[in-house]
């Protein structure tokens, strides 16, 4: 603020016009002065700190704050090692993510701390699917890089398809999304009772955005949907998938069409900070006294941290989390037995679309599992055009259908199991996993049953079946190839059959939980990964009132 001195005759009127300043600033600087044409001379005079230039003033330079390398905020683990968590996750798919944005929702700012880890690298900010240059042809060619995958099933003969994907958001970066409920029948004998299930699904779905609506009102949808259900198959439905339709309201961001963990990871961020470290191998879990403490981590360079937390929530997958357990020296008769999967038959067909009205759409069909039915078909097409870009599709009169697929129950079994390698170690010195596994005679029943069932609901929605050449029509996957692998940390009340309680807590260790796919207690025919994020949210709701 400067002051001046009024000279004979002088007015706030005539003083605003020698300065260059506005009459009206002049009196809201001055309000001891009532009328701006009296004569004020020897007067003292407010003048604003700009008088005498007739400029606006120039803003002041930005206080300058730590800017972001990538496009999620990262901490080093040397950082991390200094630091007393309440909780660290160990992985990044489904469930880690879901745990961390439950715990990040309902702590808030309460000053509690969460770590996070991850194995592999930061990769893609959101789903493939929802990245413009990418389309089912080239997002495919991406995803298969073999650096991104550790494909163990190569040195597994009776399980070879076994396989895990190294990227921050784990497998959901490009997961197919139809998320399913289990069927009734498949969560009996669970820990977990069925208004809790209904209660924890209902949460899952709205914070995945499961809706039916994709493929609604396609025209290939409808009329196979039609022809399926006229034909013998009247539970078939609208395929549900994990899809936000809706349209940005309120600034809302909405872009990410097809659900991800970094869906969870984001709003995790917004409701408050968390520390995350990618490249950092979990190699050892920490107990003392029957208490979790902490983990063990190591760099691609091999340094090893040691990050120390109340709790610890296991995510890996259903491999690599009873792999770090057992290799941790922690005991359970269960931890790593009852390994499930699904039995997965996929076909080749096409169908006449010939009658089809012009604008053909997407489709999308799930035939569930029934009490009469231990498997469920999947139908999504057509060719590559199952993506929502927008791309503009040729004039044909018979299509591909793209993915024609079945899962198949398998039951959970004690001698289906992974247990160490004595002799063969990784690059950060775990040892291996060795797979014992193979389909009991109820399974290669409902496999056959399933090769039925595919050949009936190809007639019946008009598919004719090809073996482009000379390869089967129909052909059943080796085991590990669905990517649902489960069971090894399957929770129950008994200790001498599952690995974990009925909110996912390791018997006998406090404050260490599994959070993927492993504590399913059996599998059903539904794709998992909508269960296991229910689950996920009700341990982490567990944690929260531990």
């Amino acid at each position: 603020m400067k002051f001046y001195v009024a000279d004979a005759g002088d007015s706030l009127r005539t003083i605003a016009a020698k300065n260059g300043i506005g009459i009206t600033e002049l009196i809201s600087l001055n309000p001891h002065i009532a009328n701006p044409d009296h004569n004020i001379a020897g007067r003292q005079v407010r003048l604003p700190s700009s008088s005498g230039t007739g400029e606006v003033p120039m803003c002041p330079p930005p206080e300058p704050r730590a800017y972001l390398i990538d496009w999620i905020p990262l901490t080093p683990l040397e950082r991390m090692a200094e630091t007393e968590y309440d909780a660290v996750i160990v992985g990044t798919g489904a469930g880690g993510a879901a745990v961390l944005w439950r715990l990040c929702e309902q702590w808030g700012a309460n000053g509690k701390r969460i770590g996070v880890v991850e194995a592999g690298d930061l990769l893609l900010p959101t789903h493939t699917w929802n990245i413009p240059t990418f389309n089912g042809e080239r997002a495919g060619r991406f995803i298969e890089n073999p650096k991104l995958w550790n494909r163990f099933g190569r040195f597994l003969p009776e399980y070879s398809g076994a396989k895990t994907f190294l990227a921050l958001g784990g497998r959901t970066v490009h997961w197919g999304a139809v998320s399913p409920r289990m069927h009734a029948s498949a969560l009996a004998g669970w820990p977990v009772t069925p208004q809790e299930m209904e209660l924890y699904y209902n949460i899952a779905e709205r914070a995945m955005n499961v809706t039916q609506d994709y493929a609604k009102d396609s025209s290939i949808t409808e009329i196979l949907l039609d022809r399926l259900r006229n034909n013998g198959f009247p539970e078939a439905v609208y395929a549900p998938l994990a899809a936000d339709l809706e349209s940005t309201r309120y600034g809302e961001i909405r872009s990410n069409v097809i659900f991800s963990s970094m869906i969870f990871l984001g709003r995790a961020l917004n409701r408050r900070p968390f520390d995350l470290a990618v490249k950092a191998r979990a190699v050892q879990v920490i107990a003392e006294n029957g208490k979790a403490a902490g983990v063990r981590v190591m760099t691609t360079a091999k340094q090893s941290y040691l990050l120390k937390a109340k709790t610890v929530v296991l995510a890996a997958n259903a491999y690599e989390t009873p792999r770090l357990l057992l290799n941790s020296g922690i005991q359970g008769h269960a931890i790593g037995r009852y390994l499930t999967n699904h039995s997965f038959i996929t076909a080749r067909g096409t169908v006449s679309t010939r009658s089809f009205p012009e604008v053909l759409g997407t489709l999308g069909i799930l035939i569930p599992q029934t009490e009469q039915r231990p498997y469920q078909l999947q139908f999504g097409g057509p060719a590559g055009y199952y993506f929502y870009h927008n791309e503009e599709k040729p004039a044909r009169e018979e299509w591909d259908i793209g993915f024609y697929g079945a899962f198949g129950t398998v039951e959970s079994r004690f001698e289906n199991r992974l247990d160490l390698d004595p002799w063969r170690r990784d690059e950060y010195g775990v040892p291996e996993l060795r797979i014992q596994f193979s389909y009991s005679e109820r399974d290669r029943a409902i496999i056959r049953q399933m090769t039925s069932a595919m050949r009936q609901a190809a007639s019946a929605a008009g598919i004719r079946l090809i073996s482009p050449g000379g390869l089967p029509d129909l052909c059943l996957h080796p085991p590990g190839d669905d990517n649902h692998e489960s069971g090894t940390c399957r929770m129950g009340e008994d200790p001498s059959t599952s690995a974990a309680d009925r909110y996912g807590q390791i018997h006998g260790i406090s404050g260490l939980y599994a959070a993927d796919n492993s504590v399913l207690p059996s599998l059903g025919a539904a794709n998992p990964t909508l269960t296991t994020v229910a689950l996920a949210i009700r341990t982490a709701d567990r944690i929260i009132r531990a």
